[in-house]
């Protein structure tokens, strides 16, 4: 079935803060009865980059994550105002988590990383033909990068050491378009 079965009848804002709008939604859910549902609505996209050399090698970046309460590596990523240009985005991300600048940009990847409880929609791209340059990062970041075989990042992601949805979503992709 391809036709919504959910109907809304009234949307509350409860909380919004610059990223995110929190809602609760009354709603008649598909067996026709009165419900509740609550919404996270983020005010960017998302974007991942995995970044790999000509020899194979990519990046990650590392960084205690608030939310979690624990620390995570990742594949470059961050957020896009909805408004510009996503790959506008990625590009300013890349050169600030890592430095580099890309000449060849492919999209490989959109997912919904939690479509039960936030409409968040990420972009994960490719980056090629790499220049090195320096990091630009922003207040709240304290990141270690990390250089590595592509081969290595596929192998943090099936053992557990990568655990972030996009990165993971974003590397197993890589690794079937590169025959891993």
């Amino acid at each position: 079935m391809t036709e919504n079965p959910w109907k809304t009848k009234a949307i509350q804002k409860i909380y919004e803060n610059p990223w995110i709008t929190v809602e609760n939604h009354d709603i008649i859910n598909p067996a026709g009865k009165d419900g509740i549902y609550g919404k996270v609505h983020f005010k960017n996209r998302a974007m991942a980059i995995i970044p790999i050399d000509e020899e194979g090698y990519t990046w990650l970046i590392g960084q205690f994550r608030y939310t979690l309460d624990e620390y995570s590596w990742e594949i470059p990523m961050g957020g896009g105002p909805i408004e510009l240009d996503m790959l506008e985005s990625a590009k300013r991300e890349l050169k600030e988590e890592t430095g580099l600048t890309a000449q060849k940009w492919t999209e490989i990847l959109k997912i919904h990383t939690s479509n039960s409880v936030t409409d968040e929609v990420g972009y994960v791209y490719l980056a090629q033909d790499l220049k090195q340059g320096e990091t630009e990062f922003e207040e709240t970041e304290i990141l270690q990068i990390k250089k590595l075989h592509f081969s290595e990042a596929l192998e943090m992601v099936m053992n557990g050491e990568i655990t972030d949805s996009i990165s993971v979503a974003g590397i197993l992709k890589a690794a079937r378009i590169f025959g891993f």
